[in-house]
């Protein structure tokens, strides 16, 4: 299979959709391998390391989209990529398409296959590839919420951790899935008091008995929520609704019950955001405020620290591109997990939740593949 990887376009994203160990591999299996020019320089993989491991390198993201029968990315394809796109090739990236309707539209129109790297699923139950981008989210949310709580950033001028006779922060994190809990985990190591809310009694279960008495867990509902609002100066967001558009946690209403120079960051935003307040920023402009309220809605959060999410990414992603070049659109009749992450294939939507969420009909991955 020709296999292409054009350079990221959206704003301030500098990963890639392999790294040159991943381009080796791949071509170890026999395929071939388009990068274009310079797609990995900024976080210093370079043009040559790529040809080394087997890639040629293609001037414009116009000839990748043109030849290649797979294209490999990280960010949902933007508009003028959406446009390059054709029916029978395969989009392997994430997608994000719930709170996305004109994404959507144009991936239907394409006629193309599109895979969702946030919806494969794996015999746990997990969702592999979204997991290594979670953990750099989770962990990158600490540490943008600190900044945010600068006063010079327009916050309260709170140290997370506090100093000896002046108490630390209070962190809340709304979900304790694997970016609640890689969020949970850098706030304590930056001696924050921290409570984790989920809906989950096992997952509760399961982070009481890691951490016992250093992490507060509490079962999350409306009231809770409310009643600890008053007394936090950092709210991570950080539900996850596999596929789906993320459910609205904190009203603007209740905003009001926090203190001035507080700080949500909104790690659900590609899914819409968990905050009635919450829109899409980036990494250039990447905070705003509403009723004194700061909030961190940045979409691309791992872009940030693109070298280290363009590694883990690859280890995650790899095994599955490795199938789909060997076996092409036969792969996922094979591997249940890997046709979960079927979203779009030849104008029909194959995602229940976001055909439920944008008003498309449905259609079972499985049937619009063998029709």
């Amino acid at each position: 299979m020709l296999i292409g990887v054009p350079k990221e376009i959206k704003n301030h994203e500098y990963r890639i959709g392999l790294t040159p160990a991943g381009v080796r591999e791949l071509c170890s299996h026999g395929h071939q391998v388009m990068v274009q020019r310079d797609g990995g320089k900024a976080i210093g993989l370079t043009d040559e390391m790529y040809e080394a491991a087997g890639a040629s390198i293609v001037d414009s993201a116009a000839a990748i989209f043109a030849k290649a029968e797979m294209i490999i990315k990280v960010k949902e394809p933007q508009p003028v990529e959406c446009a390059m796109l054709r029916p029978g090739q395969i989009l392997y990236t994430y997608l994000h398409l719930a709170p996305d309707p004109d994404q959507t539209a144009a991936l239907v129109k394409s006629g193309c296959t599109a895979i969702a790297y946030e919806t494969v699923t794996d015999r746990k139950g997990g969702l592999p590839l979204l997991a290594p981008m979670s953990e750099v989210a989770g962990r990158m949310s600490i540490q943008a919420g600190a900044h945010a709580l600068e006063k010079a950033q327009g916050g309260a001028g709170v140290l997370l951790g506090g100093v000896p006779g002046v108490k630390p922060a209070n962190v809340v994190v709304l979900g304790g899935g694997v970016v609640g809990l890689n969020a949970a985990r850098m706030a304590m190591g930056m001696n924050a008091r921290v409570t984790i809310l989920d809906r989950s009694l096992d997952r509760l279960k399961y982070i009481d008995e890691l951490y016992g008495d250093r992490m507060n867990t509490l079962y999350s509902t409306v009231d809770t929520v409310e009643y600890l609002l008053p007394h936090t100066d950092l709210v991570v967001g950080a539900v996850l609704i596999p596929g789906a558009a993320a459910p609205k946690l904190i009203t603007r209403k209740q905003l009001a019950l926090m203190k001035p120079g507080s700080v949500l960051v909104d790690v659900a935003i590609d899914q819409g955001g968990c905050f009635e307040t919450s829109k899409a920023t980036t990494h250039q402009n990447p905070t705003y405020e509403v009723d004194g309220i700061i909030h961190y809605c940045v979409a691309n959060m791992p872009g940030g620290v693109a070298r280290t999410s363009t590694f883990a990414l690859t280890n995650a992603t790899l095994p599955y591109a490795v199938k789909l070049a060997n076996k092409g659109v036969q792969a996922m009749l094979d591997d249940e997990h890997l046709l979960n992450g079927l979203n779009v294939h030849a104008g029909k939507i194959t995602y229940e939740a976001v055909a439920r969420d944008l008003g498309y009909d449905y259609v079972p991955a499985a049937t619009a593949l063998k029709g």
